[in-house]
């Protein structure tokens, strides 16, 4: 090897030598700091540290202000209206099991009549409360747990012209009592607020 080129790694030696040198004596109390570490499933030790939470706000567009405002209107009227959609059910199927045991008409009425005004009695207050909107979802609601629109309901227990009567009303109203229930076309997010009313309360079929 050439003098020159020793003398060259000589001096890049001492030269390293003095800044290690210097920055082991002016080391100070942060130099070492210890934090949290994480365990790799391997064994590996790696070092963690928190960042802090970073909001990111934005002003919602008309349009995307208009599809909550609608989502959420929808949701409040399924979770207000679907426990008397469970309770007509069962009001019919406890009303068609006492008339397929009756053999005349004045008995029919009889019974027909009598559970009317135990509805009337705990949830005409109630019911007659609701919105327009709310009214809509109920009748799809009844129908969805009865497989019968609120039409064919009322002409079975109460005659073909009240049923026209109230469809009458309800068509004055912008509503039906024809309306169907779609849980794979139309009303595919109002079934997923019944599931979910479902859930969250224990109802079972």
């Amino acid at each position: 090897m050439k003098k020159t080129q020793i003398i060259l790694l000589g001096t890049i030696f001492i030269v390293c030598f003095h800044f290690n040198a210097k920055a082991q004596a002016q080391r100070g109390i942060y130099d070492t700091m210890k934090v949290e570490a994480f365990i790799t499933p391997e064994g590996d030790t790696i070092p963690q540290s928190w960042l802090p939470t970073v909001e990111v706000t934005a002003l919602q567009s008309a349009r995307n202000k208009n599809f909550w405002a609608n989502w959420t209107r929808l949701r409040n009227a399924v979770y207000v209206t679907y426990p008397y959609a469970i309770t007509a059910s069962r009001a019919i199927n406890d009303v068609n099991a006492q008339l397929s045991k009756v053999h005349t008409e004045q008995e029919r009425k009889q019974i027909i009549k009598n559970r009317e005004k135990e509805l009337k009695r705990d949830f005409a207050d109630k019911v007659t409360g609701l919105s327009v909107y709310q009214g809509k979802i109920l009748m799809k609601l009844i129908n969805r747990e009865t497989g019968n629109n609120c039409y064919s309901l009322v002409k079975e227990y109460k005659g073909g012209f009240n049923a026209g009567l109230w469809q009458t009303v309800a068509f004055l109203f912008g509503s039906s009592l024809k309306q169907h229930y779609d849980p794979r076309g139309e009303d595919q997010e109002i079934e997923k607020f019944v599931l979910e009313v479902r859930k969250l309360y224990g109802y079972r079929s």
